[in-house]
């Protein structure tokens, strides 16, 4: 009786002994989940990944990025610009009649390259005009952005500073890249066989590879560095644009080229492309006869080949006549010398044969073409940087979450 009266056992140990607090369980239930969550989301992994890249690899792949960008969209003009820098350049030896102007303005060439090559006519030179773009501003801007840091602490003039960083990184990607807008050129030059001797290049290329095989197994490694000169002469080019371009948008914005605003999410779309429209504009007339000294150098013919069925010259095919190498004499006793040679010869020969009108052939189409150009590679560039600020925060936020 008293054992059936007595007590039940307590029942606070069994709950005890299977059921563990709820401060216990909650940190590991929870830490798990938010930890595989994380590290398994792509995003967050490309996030933490940019967060270790080095600042001159981000401004490399950015402006990289950024020229291929405005390589495909402004093709066509840079195509039309060319045949109208180069117009003149291939009339034979032994023509003395009056230059035919086949190439006139912006409608009247794409015009003419439309009927004669069609729509891919608009776009040769493409290939290594992309191929070009890349190593390009991938080595512009990380030379200018870390030449530019590097100056700053030595200078209290960041005008200064900014200009001696664009003309390093200028110099810097003419170097690496010539011989890539030595074959652009020569391929947007050329034109299809309908066209008039007098403005028949003495070559023909089925491709970038071609061009590069056929050049250098005819006119040697120096061909690849035609126009190098006027190129170096292009540095003043950049010396206005870039540190113009900072100056506008430090004036529009408060901001540097790259840098984004931590404050506010705004993106000042507007300021960046009006500074850079501004800058282009100023840059291209200040320094565009240097383009037509390049564009003439770049699409002469250093040598012609021994073997050749074209029978080419330095200032174009002559199907009646073999042209010796340059240095030779001729049948008249003549020495063969190529038309243009160096940066007075070429500005002397230009003066005598065409007029000053001819160092401004294609200023409005270039205008036409490098203001777009500019607009799409800077804010192509500036909104990649902002997209890796982004990324480069959400690493190191993943991070600190995780640690």
């Amino acid at each position: 009786m008293s054992t059936h009266n007595s007590e039940p056992p307590s029942p606070t140990p069994v709950p005890d002994r299977y059921a563990p607090s709820v401060v216990a369980v909650e940190p590991r239930d929870m830490s798990r989940p938010n930890t595989h969550s994380t590290w398994s989301s792509p995003v967050a992994r490309l996030a933490v990944s940019v967060a270790h890249l080095p600042d001159s690899s981000v401004n490399a792949l950015c402006g990289a990025s950024a020229g291929v960008a405005s390589g495909i969209v402004t093709c066509p003009l840079d195509v039309i610009k060319t045949r109208l820098q180069a117009q003149g350049s291939f009339r034979p030896r032994k023509y003395t009649g009056p230059a035919r102007v086949v190439y006139k303005g912006l409608t009247g060439t794409a015009r003419v390259i439309w009927v004669e090559d069609g729509l891919r006519g608009l776009y040769r030179g493409l290939g290594p005009m992309l191929l070009g773009y890349i190593p390009t501003w991938a080595v512009y801007m990380s030379t200018y952005d870390s030449t530019k840091n590097l100056l700053y602490p030595q200078m209290e003039n960041k005008w200064l500073a900014r200009t001696l960083a664009s003309i390093a990184a200028g110099g810097c990607s003419t170097l690496v890249t010539n011989p890539i807008w030595v074959v652009k050129t020569r391929l947007m030059s050329q034109v299809s066989a309908r066209a008039s001797d007098e403005h028949r290049p003495p070559w023909h290329y089925k491709n970038t590879f071609d061009a590069f095989r056929k050049m250098y197994a005819k006119e040697g490694i120096a061909s690849f560095y035609s126009g190098l000169t006027p190129a170096l002469l292009g540095l003043t080019h950049v010396a206005i644009q870039f540190p113009l371009y900072e100056f506008l948008k430090m004036k529009f914005t408060g901001l540097e080229m790259g840098q984004t605003d931590a404050k506010t999410e705004d993106v000042h779309w507007f300021a960046i492309a009006l500074a850079t429209v501004l800058s282009k504009m100023t840059a291209t007339s200040a320094t565009y006869p240097h383009e037509v000294l390049r564009t003439r150098l770049q699409t002469q013919q250093r040598s012609p080949p021994s073997q050749s069925d074209n029978h080419v010259s330095f200032r174009g095919g002559d199907p009646q006549q073999t042209i010796r190498p340059p240095g030779t004499a001729s049948s008249d006793g003549m020495i063969n010398l190529p038309r243009y040679r160096g940066i007075l010869r070429t500005c002397t020969v230009i003066l005598q044969e065409e007029g000053w009108r001819a160092f401004y052939n294609g200023m409005g189409t270039n205008m036409v073409r490098a203001v777009p150009a500019a607009v799409t590679t800077m804010l192509t560039f500036e909104s990649l940087k902002i997209v890796h600020q982004k990324l480069k925060n959400e690493g190191k936020r993943v991070e600190e979450d995780t640690e």
